[in-house]
């Protein structure tokens, strides 16, 4: 696979070495066992796959990139780079201006962007709209667009369902800057609704069994619909698509239960000319974070820590994962560790933090299941175990724990 320039204060020398080195022995990904990291007093069990992944690292690339090639031009990102304060920190630092917030709010005025600035595209990509209105004002968006292959790819198969008459379901976060693009691109070849969760499946199932009004339906998914969408029309022939970072099983368990429903209805030997079997869109990294999750909660932990930016999607999925087997508690950064009693961390579902005493069990040896998301680089990482190590003084060091790992490997 492809590397990229990314800059060297992403990578660390303890966790990025360990990551090369599992990818090394296991360049085909048939393994998803963590990796354990027995420190004495503490032990770490650090997920096979976490951190940068590829459409990641290339947003990133090309956003250093750009800084670098137009030192006396504004460049502008048109939101948040990747969901990673971090990095978007040091893309400010860098002089890049935000146009957008997350939620599509302005921060510059549009007639204040002009063909002479640098515009790049995040790894989520953009809308059909934002597109033409850069293209009106003939600014150039192909050179630093860092749009993720794999969610160019979900807009490839939405168009393909819509060329054949199918209604495309996405699965997603209708407010993320991702699914908004993906709806954008999809309404333009096909009717086109945004589902968060198979409770909201249920919603359409019940409609197409005649159990759910059509004024109902249309007032539940206000917003969430194309334009002049029918649903007597629209949901008799469908396809599903998902934001890539949402969850596999979900996405799956929602395609398996609308493709029921259509079948119920029309009957198996017409099942295909009313439910697409679309491939799966998730994208690889999301899969296999996921999977190296559940491989994760196979071994026996005390507690889970998971580092990421709190509006990232996939690493609130990774979260959720761990929520269900044990206590877990989601960071961005060492920083909210405050000491070895007291956390600050974030609670997804309510959109809040918290501050949690006693977090760390008085046990010898402490097994501490360690992860991220995609969007979080290494070095964030090894600061949260090197903050957590601070804590048992008589712990083996670094040093030794990465002889150890490489003499074993």
């Amino acid at each position: 696979m492809r590397t990229f320039d990314i800059p060297g204060y992403y990578k660390s020398s303890f966790i990025s070495t360990i990551k090369n080195s599992r990818k090394d022995h296991d360049p085909r990904k048939k393994d998803f066992s963590p990796t354990l990291l027995d420190f004495g007093s503490i032990h770490f069990i650090i997920a096979r796959h976490f951190g940068f992944c590829y459409g990641v690292e290339n947003a990133i690339e090309i956003a250093y990139k750009a800084v670098e090639e137009n030192p006396n031009k504004k460049i502008y990102l048109l939101s948040q780079m990747i969901h990673n304060p971090i990095v978007n920190e040091d893309l400010i630092s860098k002089g890049i201006q935000f146009i957008m917030d997350t939620q599509g709010n302005q921060f510059i005025p549009w007639e204040n962007v002009t063909k002479n600035d640098i515009i790049i595209i995040p790894a989520f990509g953009t809308t059909l709209e934002i597109e033409q209105l850069l293209q009106e004002k003939n600014i150039e968006i192909k050179k630093y667009n860092t749009t993720c292959p794999f969610v160019e790819r979900v807009w490839k198969q939405s168009e393909k369902l819509g060329i054949k008459d199918y209604t495309v379901v996405i699965h997603g976060k209708h407010n993320h800057e991702e699914t908004k693009a993906t709806f954008s691109h999809s309404a333009q070849n096909a009717s086109s609704i945004v589902i968060k969760n198979l409770s909201e499946a249920k919603k359409i199932a019940d409609y197409i069994r005649g159990t759910f009004s059509k004024n109902d339906f249309l007032e539940l998914f206000k917003g969430r619909l194309s334009e002049n969408f029918n649903p007597e029309v629209d949901l008799t022939k469908i396809g599903v698509v998902n934001q890539t970072t949402m969850l596999a099983t979900e996405t799956q368990e929602i395609a398996d239960f609308l493709k029921e429903t259509m079948t119920e209805k029309y009957g198996s030997d017409q099942i295909k000319n009313h439910f697409a079997d679309s491939r799966d869109t998730l994208c690889y990294a999301t899969n296999d974070n996921q999977q190296s999750t559940v491989n994760l909660l196979k071994e026996d932990a005390d507690l889970a820590i998971v580092v990421g930016g709190y509006n990232s999607s996939n690493t609130s999925h990774i979260v959720e994962l761990c929520e269900k087997k044990l206590p877990t508690y989601f960071i961005n950064s060492a920083n909210e560790i405050e000491s070895a009693t007291t956390i600050n961390h974030f609670i997804y579902n309510d959109k809040k933090h918290v501050k949690t005493t006693g977090y760390l069990p008085y046990k010898i040896p402490l097994k501490v299941i360690l992860t991220s998301g995609a969007s979080c680089p290494d070095t964030i990482v090894d600061e949260v175990l090197e903050q957590l190590l601070g804590f048992y003084p008589n712990a083996k060091t670094k040093e030794e724990v990465l002889a150890e790992f490489i003499n074993k490997n």
